[in-house]
């Protein structure tokens, strides 16, 4: 199992929104945020290891997008790279259906999906960066599998730790998962006792100085 993501981290993580897991990062200087890819619902939450996926535009080999399914672990994250583009879309129904069979956690594209009502009605997490019926069927292909990908500015190993909820998706290096975690869970204490101040008649200003709220996110020296 790669260090850092022993199941009692994932569980961890698995507690935490993405927004500490995010001010966790910035205490460590790391980009991790997968900025404009969002849930298909609010409700769905994916964590997992990453198993990565690059589409390309066809050539003269053709092209398919969805054979790699069969080779991703239960658990796992997809995370499919088709540069941002919102012209053809590299995920829908079949391969919903296929991934939530296998017990995979979620898919996050850096494009766009189709079929929604079946990853709704799976309750199968999806994000993306939007929705769109043209297939990518002989306009894409499939370019490589467990290569480091880089998503806005967001670096992506096979086997980093990917969060995503209702505000979407950061991405945790696989070795830092443990210390993020800690921090991420300190984060919320410190929060959740700031909400308790103002309920209990303090004023914002005083709990989050009481608290130390402003070096939540300050940068490790």
């Amino acid at each position: 199992m790669t260090a850092g993501t022993e199941p009692n981290v994932l569980a961890r993580l698995r507690e935490l929104p993405t927004a500490a897991i995010s001010d966790a990062l910035d205490q460590d200087g790391i980009s991790g945020g997968l900025q404009g890819i969002a849930p298909l619902s609010n409700g769905f939450r994916a964590v997992g290891a990453a198993f990565t996926v690059r589409c390309a535009p066809i050539d003269s080999g053709g092209g398919t997008v969805g054979d790699f399914l069969d080779d991703v672990p239960p658990g796992a994250v997809i995370v499919i790279d088709n540069g941002g583009r919102q012209d053809v879309t590299v995920w829908g129904g079949i391969m919903t259906e296929a991934a939530a069979v296998r017990g995979i956690s979620g898919t996050v594209i850096n494009g766009v999906c189709r079929d929604v009502s079946a990853s709704l009605t799976q309750n199968y997490p999806l994000f993306s960066r939007g929705r769109f019926m043209r297939t990518g069927k002989d306009r894409v292909r499939l370019a490589a599998v467990g290569e480091p990908l880089e998503v806005s500015g967001a670096q992506i190993h096979p086997g980093s730790i990917v969060c995503a909820d209702a505000d979407g998706v950061v991405v945790v290096p696989a070795l830092e998962a443990e210390r993020v975690a800690e921090t991420a869970e300190k984060i919320e204490r410190v929060e959740a006792d700031i909400v308790a101040a103002v309920r209990a008649g303090s004023t914002l200003r005083a709990a989050r100085e009481r608290f130390g709220y402003h070096a939540l996110q300050r940068r490790r020296s």
